[in-house]
């Protein structure tokens, strides 16, 4: 967090020499772990309410499914407002506006009388609560956290599993008892509970040490002074004219001293440019889109958009796929429960093979990828509750496996590197956006028209197989990126080894010629 953001804010900050690794930070992990349970828990929760939803509005799946598309879209588009934001006015503020906006909209969804009511409320209003609420945790947790941030990130963020585990039987329930609009009230007065989450986000300062900065009177004095010692290294360094040009000894000496000479000069370079340039803050960018030039990045992100297709689609249409086949409605639950509890060892998993590192790390979530699509190849041939439970809980590990690790892989060499990470991740959620827009609604499309529910199923496995090609090619194309640059490197690292400090050497012979003088005219 900034220092201005933190004097507006009414809690005191945390001040820190260091990363703490822990103290307050646990506090703000259990804040997010009750966070992530209260927005991506119930954006993959609401597939519960689906059936309802068709049956009372009388509309199409696709029409239906546009509600969690646009809340989506909503939450990752404004990805960029929520971290200018936070940065204005500090994370908490942030993250309890947030709660509100994500209660408002579900509270006033339980009331619309038609789905377009639906869209503005939980498509718009509450997507812009989800994007306030999630990503301003996030960053604060991990300010808190450096050796341990990993672990406690992905222990953290299975809050969203468990909550799928228990929201998923307990809605169900309460539908059967209630109504589906009381339900989702209900839902609206319990995420208001992300307010007193948010409350918990003390902000936190970490005392950075300054470097001091010349001014430019003192950086010229220290150039001169810098030429002055070069001269003088150079004077001494001639005993005779005689001893110049035929004592090895001598030429290896100055050898050494011209090396050391170089040094300086250098530095004089630096203090040069420095007090050229004048004092002006560097403009940060919001986005960076020059890594749109690198075709690594290129490749993942495309892996990103098609992948995104298969994430959410799932969860959606799980139950009433499995209503469908004559299942009913609490069985159904506890099929989407296990693919949540699922969900909770692959992300441990994966963090635990990551850290060992059999192989590169982007090899290990090719495969993952691969075996995820395999998983939702495998739902059109499940026929029964067994072979539905099976396959959610396969699809659930994996999809944990992804899930947990395909951002973070942006700060891996062989994407983009932890230097342009922030960059990349924001380039990349937007893409991701898109595909979050129109994969529900492409898979409920699909549905009305063939009037089968596992179809929905087979635009998801065809989505994450493209992602799978684009994801294999990542490697390749950054490999054939270093080797391209590796010539011209080569050659800008030789051009030096030419240059030759003409003027000191110039110096250094009228000096000896003058010293050669005077010896003679003394004999």
């Amino acid at each position: 967090m900034t220092v201005k953001a933190a004097r507006m804010s009414c809690i005191p900050p945390n001040i820190y020499d260091k990363v703490p690794d822990g103290g307050w930070g646990w506090i703000v992990a259990f804040a997010f772990f009750f966070i992530e349970a209260l927005t991506y828990g119930i954006i993959k929760s609401f597939g519960v309410f689906f059936t309802d939803l068709v049956e009372s509005f009388d509309e199409t799946n696709s029409r239906i499914s546009w509600i969690i598309s646009i809340c989506v879209f909503v939450l990752t588009f404004t990805a960029p407002l929520s971290t200018v934001l936070s940065n204005r006015f500090g994370h908490h503020w942030i993250v309890m506006l947030g709660g509100v906006l994500i209660s408002s909209g579900m509270i006033i969804g339980s009331f619309a009388g038609t789905v377009v009511e639906m869209y503005i409320s939980i498509g718009i209003v509450s997507g812009l609560g989800y994007c306030l609420a999630f990503l301003p945790t996030v960053t604060i947790l991990s300010q808190y956290f450096d050796k341990k941030r990993s672990l406690v990130t992905a222990v953290a963020s299975t809050g969203e599993c468990f909550a799928v585990f228990s929201f998923a039987p307990a809605i169900t329930a309460l539908k059967e008892h209630f109504g589906w609009r009381k339900s989702l009230l209900f839902v609206g007065l319990l995420q208001l509970g992300i307010t007193a989450c948010g409350a918990l986000l003390r902000p936190i300062i970490i005392k950075a040490q300054e470097e001091k900065v010349l001014p430019a009177e003192e950086q010229r004095e220290t150039k001169y002074m810098l030429e002055n010692e070069q001269t003088r290294t150079s004077i001494d360094s001639i005993d005779s004219g005689v001893e110049v040009t035929t004592s090895p000894s001598n030429k290896h000496r100055d050898a050494k001293l011209e090396l050391k000479s170089e040094e300086p000069k250098e530095n004089t370079e630096v203090l040069i440019e420095a007090s050229s340039i004048p004092n002006k803050k560097p403009k940060t960018q919001l986005l960076d889109f020059s890594v749109m030039k690198d075709y690594s990045f290129i490749c993942y992100a495309l892996f990103g958009l098609f992948a995104t297709l298969g994430f959410f689609a799932p969860s959606l249409y799980i139950i009433p796929l499995s209503m469908s086949l004559g299942i009913n409605k609490d069985c159904s639950a506890y099929i989407l429960s296990a693919m949540a509890i699922a969900e909770v060892f692959g992300r441990i998993s994966a963090g635990w093979v990551l850290n060992k590192k059999p192989i590169r790390k982007i090899y290990i979530e090719l495969i993952c990828v691969i075996l995820l699509d395999i998983a939702l190849f495998a739902f059109p041939f499940a026929y029964e509750f067994w072979g539905l439970i099976t396959c959610s809980i396969f699809f659930g590990f994996m999809l944990g496996t992804v899930a947990g690790t395909h951002i973070p892989m942006l700060a891996e060499d062989d994407v983009v590197g932890i230097e342009r990470m922030s960059s990349a991740a924001g380039v990349y959620v937007f893409v991701q956006s898109l595909s979050g827009l129109a994969g529900p609604p492409l898979a409920g499309m699909l549905v009305d028209t063939t009037k089968n529910y596992k179809s929905a199923f087979y635009s998801c496995a065809a989505g994450m197989l493209l992602a799978a090609v684009f994801l294999s090619l990542v490697r390749p194309c950054k490999t054939v990126l270093c080797q391209s640059k590796k010539k011209p490197a080569h050659e800008t690292v030789s051009e030096p080894s030419h240059d030759v400090p003409d003027d000191f050497i110039e110096s250094d012979l009228d000096k000896s010629e003058d010293s050669v003088r005077g010896s003679d005219s003394m004999a």
